[in-house]
């Protein structure tokens, strides 16, 4: 059962990386808004920009990246776990930064929907995200 759960979660992952820009309804609870993506000087990097909307007691799973995450909460309350570390709340304003490669995941304990503004600086070509057991 726990694999067809990640397998789901994987093929909406991908729906939302591949679907044109615009809104889309991701895993119960979750929101992808992708805002831009564009090439960079750096051979084969490109920044990918997109706005995520947690619902109240929403949780993204563990996941990593193929380059750097930035991230800007736009509103609400965001908890966000990074490796094995004591997780890491933050609330409208504050700001995080998330290595390449490093497993992380993302609840909203909140009462409120809570967004973030996540920039992606990452290897073209590659998945923009990869679920972890």
């Amino acid at each position: 059962m726990k694999n067809l759960q990640i397998a789901a979660m994987a093929v909406l992952v991908a729906g939302a990386v591949l679907a044109p820009f615009g809104a889309q309804a991701q895993q119960g609870g979750v929101t992808r808004t992708d805002l831009q993506r564009h090439d960079l000087s750096a051979p084969g990097r490109e920044a990918i920009q997109v706005r995520v909307d947690l619902a109240p007691g929403v949780a993204f799973g563990k996941h990593t990246h193929p380059g750097e995450e930035v991230i800007y909460v736009l509103e609400g309350t965001l908890e966000y776990q990074i490796d094995d570390k004591p997780p890491v709340t933050l609330k409208a304003g504050d700001v995080l930064f998330i290595p390449a490669g490093t497993v992380h995941s993302a609840r909203n304990p909140g009462s409120v929907t809570g967004s973030e503004l996540a920039t992606y600086i990452v290897e073209k070509g590659k998945p923009l995200l990869t679920l972890v057991k």
